[in-house]
């Protein structure tokens, strides 16, 4: 399907917004945990056999979380959980969406549409399971409300678009057990970057320190010591013998470009270069975040393969330790071979773009990401 494709184009879905998605989908979003059955149900009635006459359509993804109640009303916690909800249905790879609510979360519906300034529409319908007789009754809204959005959403097709759209989260592990994927990753997010591209490092505990020496503006590096200083408050008196040694082994996983933007977990990411978003190390929690922040992609270096792949965004996973990729090769996308690590960078844009464009990743094929949707818990109380 993408043999042909440049490495300054992809085979994108163009939104209104001036963004494109590496897919189209329709998203099932909870407001809080209590209507997670009846999301989960709504997605599921959209078999493939039931979208087989919507050829554009990926499919219709429930973004399912534990969230939504034992929280207080406002604050960061609260905001923090609608930034990532709002986030992700805002996110290119979604050409529309549902919001389920059970009606007494503490995270209110309305009030979560009003503060993420979302507003009703063809393309974005609620469901209140409370005020429309319950859970049966809620799931047959839900599936007609999906339902109406389809023919809408298939008008949507792939064309080629600039490199300039692609947006990639970035994860890794500790770089001093497989430096040859994490050099190969680097290389592959400098070629992005030259191209116009975006690639969001992530991990505030293993890379913003290495970052600092990336910027000359005195505003990014204020940033960047708030974070780690914020980090270090909040480990404190903890086992974080790992965390110290991902500072210790460096990011050479995000290239060597000049860092250009800072940002919050899953504030909206600024567009072009190397920008970092803060964050937990742990994959759902920091895709979640990525994919709130307008990735439309993520790509993990890891010697410890994972299995990972996240909600919404298709998850390209590599690893170029030949013995580990012989034991765990059926999670990877990209494998190891003797390659030089300038081959490999290539080959890692090069498939990053192939599966932007549609080819579905080891994830995808084993359809996973329907259970790892995971907001940042940093103020369940009850």
């Amino acid at each position: 399907m993408t043999e042909s494709i440049s490495q300054s184009v992809f085979m994108g879905y163009p939104r209104a917004n001036g963004n494109a998605g590496t897919r189209n989908y329709l998203g099932v979003v909870i407001v809080g945990n209590c209507a997670a059955t009846a999301a989960r149900q709504v997605a599921r009635a959209f078999t493939a056999k039931r979208l087989a006459a919507y050829a554009n359509v990926d499919g219709v993804v429930p973004f399912v979380h534990e969230l939504g109640c034992g929280m207080e009303k406002s604050g960061e916690p609260m905001d923090l959980l609608r930034r990532t909800l709002g986030g992700s249905i805002r996110n290119p790879n979604l050409a529309g969406a549902l919001v389920l609510a059970l009606g007494c979360e503490r995270n209110n519906i309305y009030g979560f549409l009003e503060q993420e300034r979302l507003a009703h529409g063809p393309m974005l319908k609620s469901v209140v399971l409370q005020e429309v007789g319950g859970t049966a009754a809620a799931i047959e809204q839900g599936v007609i409300a999906i339902e109406s959005m389809l023919d809408e959403a298939n008008r949507s097709k792939r064309v080629p678009v600039s490199l300039e759209h692609l947006v990639i989260g970035l994860q890794a592990d500790d770089e001093s057990r497989d430096e040859r994927v994490h050099r190969a990753m680097g290389l592959a997010v400098d070629k992005l970057v030259a191209a116009g591209g975006t690639a969001i490092a992530t991990d505030t505990r293993g890379s913003a320190r290495s970052l600092m020496t990336r910027t000359d503006t005195p505003a990014l590096r204020e940033l960047l010591e708030q974070r780690i200083e914020w980090w270090g408050e909040h480990t404190a008196g903890r086992d974080t013998r790992a965390a110290r040694q991902r500072e210790i082994a460096g990011s050479a996983h995000i290239g060597s470009s000049s860092l250009q933007a800072v940002f919050g977990y899953a504030h909206p990411a600024p567009r072009r270069g190397l920008v970092f978003m803060d964050s937990p190390r742990h994959e759902a929690v920091c895709s979640s975040g990525l994919v709130a922040a307008g990735a439309n992609l993520v790509s993990i270096a890891s010697r410890d393969t994972s299995t990972f792949g996240a909600t919404a965004a298709p998850t390209v996973k590599l690893a170029l330790d030949a013995e580990h990729d012989a034991q765990f090769n059926g999670d990877l996308d990209i494998h190891a071979d003797d390659g030089s690590i300038e081959r490999h960078g290539d080959l890692i844009l090069s498939r990053w773009i192939a599966h932007a464009s549609g080819d579905p990743t080891r994830s995808e094929e084993l359809g996973v990401g329907e259970a790892e949707f995971a907001p940042w818990h940093i103020g369940v109380l009850a």
